[in-house]
């Protein structure tokens, strides 16, 4: 590669071959003319490296395809923020082409370019400048090459300490070198012709410094301290001592082994090390803390694997003894007596102390105290105090100097922690010391039996309800005799007791559901006072029991069933507790309702209701009774509007009146009814004010209202019938009479039963007569020549007669067809009856048939037409 040295500050131009290889130099830039520290150099094009010197290298194959090429060489500092660019020109040289075709010739295998890394001993006396190797080129025979290198100890820290010869690539030190400041250098060797065509790579050469044992080994700790439990097994470690050589490693300048020089105390050896690891063991079974607390070892390191010449150091371990708990504490009295007033608590009356010779203050010198005998009420108490180690002996609950006037007691000590023997040892055995106590006589005041009594009342029992008695007792007599009781204010004002006889009475009604109550207990402090005014206290506690007070009931009650009769739930709520809440029982109250409808349990307070079969529809008001389990009956009224509908939003307020229950009657309902009633008094009139001539010559009285014939209109002429018990008549020109006229006889027509209305076809609820039609024929009769009576005897075996023979057909059996209960069809029509069709009286009453549905429209037209 051919270079001119046309560099500038922001623009370089390299004159090359069209054609570079990959890691060929192109030429250097002196990158210190523009910056002199550069920290981050890097090129624009990825094909060109920039070495620290300058040196400017291809990464891969490039070709000059446009004769120029050109790039950008960015130098930055970091610290002081500068950046520069230098701008890189590659040039095609066609005068070089036989020059650079002669030096691919020269290209071959260089020895001498390459030599083995040179090696410099640390310390070296010299004579300096010492020569240390040589570089050099096979292009020197045939160009004049000039050597240069730089790097570390040239140019760079630490400056001056190698150069090179320009002529001869002579390497040579000026001065000695510490290996552990600077182990090895590298520094780049170039090999240049006089116009600065580089025919060479720049070399790397590395110079390592040989290490020479001018460092003593040292241990990383001015002193080690370790650890061992006393009575430990031989074997067992102790620690690890180090220490660290800075000369080269794995020589045997850093070999290192170490040795114990000494013991303190200096008795029989206790511990080894190993002069390989520098761990420390356990080497007597005789470690006592109780004799020796602590050793201290002087240790020594040396490098050269321990030999006399090798560089040695020394340090200290200290190994103090842990202490186990191989002593038993004993007490330093094995007898002790105390005295103490009776009815005292809380008080302590002695202190005993132990001597162990376990380290103070360890769980192995921890005494524990307890009491082993004379203690079986528990009335005495012993603890450790942890400052002094003593044991505290107090009585937590009071004696009583009548019942014991002294005690007993048996106590034992022990360690927090378990006893760990020495080998070869006996078994320790347990210290023990007894104490005896001496109870005072008092004279004392009242005591409650028991201190703490507990009483328990139902809720709501009345005011002056005796719940039980709370007596108090002198100790010196033995009796209740002038002792009066009283409860302190500023407690549960539920109950009082007697100051004579301690009967304790409520004097409120107790409810859980009020004020403090619902807490359900209360403590109250009960005081007794004798005749000396000693005073004595106890503890009523006062629990109230839930108790039945509340009637369960049904919390929803009005519901709508639709056509698919899904089963309603009932649910009903008690505010009573359990016992006396759930499981509840329901009953339907009315016979003929529990007929119609059913009850299927759920849970323990919910059932379904439905009905038993197909009921009409309509409002029910069903009387269900919820009884808890405390026996308690609440009466419920529920409402069901069983309705002829999809969903409940489609009913509407049209009500039917149905059996058994209580009803509301709709509109339509209430005006048949009107109607129906002024229909009735009609006929009634007209049938008393009749009056005439015709076949029947008796008189007919006012009373004749009250009979039973109900006269019907007929569609069309029917046949004529000759029976003795249809009777005759003959015509008369009374306008009130209720003949049929059919041809030339006029005969009445007698219905035994009763009209039904659309409305109730099912069941035998409310009745009317119907809507019956005067006639079209206006027969004339004597009604005014019969009494009522006669009429009577006279129609009633014929019509019974009638009657009987109507309901048989030819071969004597009941007939199926006569006064038939049809079955249920639908709700009714706002239209009323069929009949009402052909009433000519009501023509012009039938504008609802515009409303109809499409089924009903032909029958509708039917009826109108004349």
């Amino acid at each position: 590669v051919l270079s001119l040295c046309c560099e500038a500050c922001k623009k370089v131009i390299f004159h090359v071959p069209p054609e570079l290889e990959a890691d060929t130099l192109v030429g250097r830039v002196d990158l210190k003319e523009c910056l002199q520290s550069a920290e981050f150099i890097s090129s624009s094009d990825g094909n060109f490296k920039i070495l620290e010197d300058g040196s400017v290298y291809t990464t891969s194959a490039v070709s000059l395809s446009a004769e120029k090429k050109t790039f950008t060489i960015l130098l930055k500092d970091i610290q002081e923020q500068v950046e520069e660019k230098i701008h890189v020109s590659l040039v095609e040289d066609e005068k070089k082409k036989t020059r650079h075709a002669r030096d691919t010739v020269l290209k071959r295998t260089k020895r001498r370019w390459g030599p083995i890394p040179s090696v410099m001993i640390e310390n070296s006396l010299g004579p300096f400048p010492l020569q240390i190797q040589q570089v050099q080129s096979d292009t020197a025979q045939n160009y004049t090459i000039y050597y240069s290198a730089s790097g570390p100890g040239i140019d760079q820290d630490p400056k001056g300490l190698f150069y090179i010869e320009r002529e001869t690539g002579n390497i040579f030190a000026t001065r000695a070198v510490d290996r552990e400041q600077y182990p090895s250098f590298q520094i780049i060797c170039f090999a240049t012709t006089p116009d600065g065509y580089s025919p060479e790579v720049p070399l790397v050469h590395t110079i390592r410094i040989e290490d020479d044992n001018d460092n003593a080994p040292y241990f990383t700790q001015d002193a080690f301290e370790f650890s061992v439990p006393e009575n430990s097994k031989p074997g067992v470690v102790v620690g690890k001592v180090t220490a660290e050589d800075r000369d080269e490693p794995y020589t045997l300048h850093t070999t290192l082994k170490y040795r114990i020089v000494s013991q303190n105390p200096p008795v029989t050896p206790a511990f080894s090390l190993h002069g390989d690891t520098g761990v420390i063991a356990v080497l007597s079974p005789q470690l006592d803390r109780e004799l020796v607390p602590s050793y201290t070892l002087l240790v020594e390191v040396r490098d050269m694997a321990g030999q006399p010449f090798g560089l040695c150091t020394t340090g200290t371990a200290v190994i103090k003894i842990e202490d186990t708990n191989d002593n038993a504490p004993s007490f330093k009295q094995l007898q002790y007596e105390t005295r103490v007033e009776e009815n005292r608590v809380n008080v302590e009356i002695l202190r005993v102390s132990v001597v162990d010779l376990d380290e103070p203050g360890s769980p192995g010198s921890g005494a524990v105290y307890e009491i082993i005998r004379g203690n079986d009420d528990r009335s005495f108490e012993i603890t450790t105090d942890k400052s002094t180690n003593e044991g505290v002996l107090c009585v937590v609950k009071g004696l009583d100097y009548e019942s014991a006037k002294q005690r007993i007691l048996v106590i034992a000590v022990n360690n927090e922690a378990p006893y760990m023997l020495a080998p070869h040892s006996q078994q320790l055995s347990q210290s023990t010391s007894s104490v005896t106590v001496h109870v005072q006589d008092l004279d004392e005041g009242p005591v409650f039996k028991p201190c703490q009594l507990r009483l328990d009342v139902k809720e709501c029992e009345e005011i002056g309800t005796s719940i039980g008695r709370y007596l108090a007792e002198d100790p010196e007599t033995g009796n209740s005799e002038g002792i009066s009781y009283r409860i302190p204010p500023g407690q549960c004002n539920w109950i009082g007791i007697d100051e004579r006889t301690g009967e304790v009475r409520t004097i409120k009604v107790l409810d859980r559901d009020v004020g403090e109550m619902r807490r359900g207990q209360c403590n109250i402090t009960v005081l007794a006072v004798d005749r000396n005014g000693k005073t004595g206290t106890g503890t009523i506690q006062v629990f109230i029991q839930p108790g039945n007070k509340n009637f369960p009931r049904i919390t929803k009650t009005d519901y709508i069933m639709c056509r698919d009769r899904k089963p309603i739930c009932l649910t009903a709520q008690d505010g009573d507790e359990s016992p006396y809440s759930t499981p509840f029982v329901y009953r339907i109250t009315d016979r003929s309702l529990a007929s119609m409808w059913k009850i299927t349990r759920h849970n323990d307070n919910s059932v379904y209701l439905s009905p038993k079969g197909d009921i009409p529809f309509g409002t029910y008001s069903i009387p269900i009774s919820v009884i808890d389990n405390g026996g308690k009956v609440g009466e419920n009224q529920v409402t069901v509007n069983l309705c002829d509908c999809v969903t409940p939003t489609e009913c509407n307020s049209q009500i039917r009146v149905l059996p058994g229950g209580n009803v509301t009657l709709g509109v339509w309902a209430i005006l048949a009814m009107i109607l129906g009633s002024l229909l009735l008094l009609l006929i009634l009139i007209t049938i008393c004010g009749c009056c005439g001539s015709g076949v029947m010559h008796r008189h007919v009285t006012d009373d004749c209202a009250n009979h039973n014939l109900i006269i019907s209109n007929t569609e069309a002429p029917g046949e004529e019938v000759m029976d003795h018990n249809i009777i005759p008549l003959q015509n008369t020109t009374d306008q009130g009479g209720y003949g049929i006229k059919t041809g030339d006889q006029q005969t009445f027509e007698m219905v035994k039963g009763r009209g039904h209305t659309l409305e109730s076809v099912k069941g035998g609820g409310h009745q009317t007569l119907g809507s019956v039609k005067e006639g079209g024929g206006q027969a004339m009769m004597d009604t005014c020549r019969y009494s009522y009576s006669e009429w009577h005897n006279f129609t009633h075996p014929r019509l019974g007669e009638k009657v009987h023979l109507c309901r048989q057909d030819e071969e004597q059996k009941h007939s199926e067809d006569y006064l038939l209960s049809y079955n249920y069809e639908g709700k009714g029509s706002l239209a009323g009856s069929v009949g009402c069709c052909s009433d000519q009286h009501e023509e012009e009453a039938l504008d609802f048939l515009d409303q109809l549905e499409p089924k009903f429209r032909t029958l509708a037209e039917t009826c109108v037409k004349r």
